[in-house]
């Protein structure tokens, strides 16, 4: 083969190269960058987030309710506390759901719904009372998922969005059991 068609071979040998290789960074690059910018979330953190921004404006309703019914100052304090932590939690999540894409209940849940429409119905004693079993109930649930989600989540604003929250959630639980024993609630949790 001539030096000529030797250098022309080898010219287009080269380019034939760069283009494939251009491809394959486009093709690969472009892959990445839509399944970083679509990846789905997970069933599980999706189903964290709903829970989580339901029951946080559960709190945040049902705080309200014991500022309004709540006759011992523990009660109303810790109603108070559930409306001013849940209300700055849920936008966080809010947040971080919407850096996601995913869409959040608008509303509580219909469990919630019925405990608030259980508890709206007692005054008093019996209302502080009710009030705080409820809030320690609800508390050492919201720990636990809370606690899934912080150790095993698999979307890191959200796990991230968990282990920050604990801390509180753990805290309010504290203070929940205290104003149980306040308020002579049955011992429970």
């Amino acid at each position: 083969m001539s030096r000529r068609r030797r250098q022309s071979v080898d010219r287009s040998l080269l380019v034939g190269a760069f283009a494939f290789a251009a491809f394959v960074v486009l093709v690969i690059g472009g892959r990445i960058l839509s399944a970083s910018a679509s990846q789905p979330i997970p069933g599980a953190d999706s189903s964290f987030a709903t829970k989580a921004a339901a029951g946080g404006m559960a709190e945040v309703k049902m705080g309200l309710l014991a500022q309004e019914k709540g006759t011992n100052d523990a009660v109303k304090a810790f109603g108070q506390r559930m409306v001013d932590d849940h209300s700055k939690a849920g936008d966080k999540l809010k947040d971080v759901a919407a850096k996601e894409g995913m869409t959040l209940p608008a509303d509580i849940s219909k469990d919630d719904q019925r405990e608030y429409d259980r508890l709206s119905k007692l005054s008093g004693k019996d209302f502080d009372q009710a009030y705080a079993q409820a809030m320690v109930k609800d508390h050492v649930a919201d720990i636990a998922e809370f606690k899934k989600e912080a150790m095993s989540g698999g979307d890191p604003r959200l796990k991230q969005f968990a282990s920050e929250t604990l801390p509180t959630l753990q805290d309010h639980l504290k203070q929940a059991r205290e104003m149980a024993t306040t308020v002579g609630a049955p011992a429970q949790m």
